[in-house]
């Protein structure tokens, strides 16, 4: 009775091929406008480059990867005037920001000056800049990068953490928030 079975299994016809429609068109500042629905924390991604020279970008494209090891991950556009100093620096630090540092996320945000004069930093391994003030400090080592389509996902091994017990500054919808509490207590 299984002879039969496997046999009838084995000679049944492959299921009819059904075309797969092609996926419509997304126009890029509706995606943005849906992505903008998910809020996320805001962080300045610091590095030197080859002559020693401190750079740093505002990012909300961070995420945790892996806790053994310890990895995160983030992007950057290809077309970023400062993308080839995180391609070829060998480590970055990921300074998440207070609530109280929009104008520090202004300040990285916008391209064409240099972005650390008049800036205290504190130097971090390697000498790579920390940001004074905010809620957390991820010191890492570029692990690896790969292009994701128009951006360059780096992923970083953290190697020293620093939690500074400030709220952290939140984005979503296009503006800056501030996270408080859900009525609904308990942990995720």
């Amino acid at each position: 009775m299984q002879a039969a079975i496997a046999i009838a299994i084995a000679t049944a016809a492959p299921p009819p091929h059904r075309p797969v429609a092609p996926a419509p068109t997304i126009a890029p500042r509706e995606l943005r406008q849906v992505l903008g629905a998910f809020a996320t924390g805001v962080t300045v991604i610091t590095a030197l480059d080859t002559q020693g020279k401190a750079h740093g970008l505002t990012v909300n494209s961070f995420s945790s990867v892996s806790l053994d090891p310890p990895l995160i991950l983030w992007s950057q556009s290809v077309s970023a005037p400062s993308h080839p100093v995180f391609r070829d620096a060998p480590r970055f630090a990921v300074n998440i920001l207070a609530e109280d540092q929009i104008e520090m996320s202004r300040r990285f945000s916008t391209a064409g000056h240099d972005k650390f004069a008049g800036l205290t930093v504190i130097e971090g391994l390697g000498g790579v800049p920390l940001i004074p003030g905010c809620a957390a400090y991820l010191e890492c080592t570029q692990e690896t990068r790969f292009p994701g389509g128009d951006h360059t996902v780096f992923i970083g091994r953290v190697e020293r953490i620093e939690h500074g017990m400030r709220k952290s500054l939140v984005f979503a919808g296009g503006q800056y928030m501030t996270a408080l509490p859900h009525t609904q207590t308990g942990r995720a």
